[in-house]
């Protein structure tokens, strides 16, 4: 299992963008078991990670991974302003047709 880490210069400088992969890698490191044999799971981080303290990039990430594996029901609302990980980039809600 891989994870890959996705911090934009929208989360803030270079030393607070470096805090967030480093807090997100060790997180997502407690977590790899939860994830099938041969996963490969990319994180971006949202603008507000940056000021996000560890426990809520930990509530963040776990909401995140238990859509991402179906053990969680998605909501039709828009992700919380202080919310600081995409949940699931490649989830179209409408189901259009691209």
């Amino acid at each position: 299992m891989r994870a890959g880490f996705v911090v934009s210069k929208a989360v803030g400088g270079a030393v607070v963008r470096n805090r967030v992969k480093r807090r997100l890698r060790h997180l997502m490191r407690d977590r790899l078991d939860l994830l099938p044999a041969g996963s490969l799971v990319v994180v971006r981080a949202l603008p507000g990670a940056g000021e996000a303290d560890h426990g809520q990039l930990a509530r963040d990430l776990d909401t995140a991974l238990q859509r991402l594996l179906g053990g969680a029901p998605r909501s039709c609302n828009p992700p919380e302003a202080g919310s600081s990980v995409l949940r699931n980039p490649g989830h179209d809600p409408g189901g259009s047709a691209r």
